[in-house]
């Protein structure tokens, strides 16, 4: 194989740098963007895409992907943005982010008084997996509170996709505009310099 490396990575190796990129995340999220921006689509497909992958990786029960799918096929957005959005958002790094705000924001909405923590026998339930036990003190304040943010979040990544799209595509007609005009007036020089 033309590009294959001396030495394999392993397991371990490969873990680590799938949470912490070798370069940086700066770099990582700018190859993510570009990926978006240069989607063939129309720009209310990807920006809908993308605001169905963030409004997925709210929810708690870690099918990301399903739901950005199913999300993104009902607003007619576009697989593939929905998808990266979802990779993007749904990383092990901001997930507890996510779950904890998506948390917060369902026990203030149901006004549960919790004290601060897990709530009492929570390793129990977790162990029976009893889903009637877990419903009202955890899976029930987890949703609600996941479909605000993934709500309000995703109208704003709708809109800052759609914003980036149009600015990034209105560039490019103006780089290729820009270079078919020179590629014109040097045909013509060309030419009349050969008479």
């Amino acid at each position: 194989m033309l590009f294959r490396r001396r030495k394999t990575e392993s397991l371990g190796e490969r873990v680590r740098l799938w949470l912490w990129p070798r370069r940086s995340f700066s770099r990582s999220l700018q190859y993510f963007s570009k990926r978006i921006l240069r989607l063939n689509a129309t720009p209310h497909a990807v920006a809908a895409g993308v605001a169905a992958g963030v409004f997925a990786s709210f929810f708690p029960l870690g099918l990301h992907f399903l739901i950005a799918a199913a999300v993104c096929w009902l607003i007619a957005g576009n697989l593939v943005a929905a998808l990266l959005g979802a990779a993007v958002g749904g990383n092990p790094l901001t997930v507890p982010l996510l779950w904890g705000a998506s948390w917060e924001t369902g026990k203030l909405i149901l006004h549960h008084h919790v004290t601060h923590g897990p709530p009492a026998h929570l390793s129990a339930m977790m162990h029976n997996l009893s889903f009637a036990q877990l419903w009202v003190p955890v899976l029930k304040p987890l949703t609600i509170g996941a479909i605000l943010l993934g709500l309000v979040f995703g109208l704003l990544f709708y809109a800052l996709t759609r914003w980036g799209m149009a600015a990034f595509r209105e560039q490019r007609r103006r780089r290729l505009a820009e270079k078919t005009r020179r590629r014109q007036t040097g045909t013509h020089d060309v030419g009349s310099t050969a008479r």
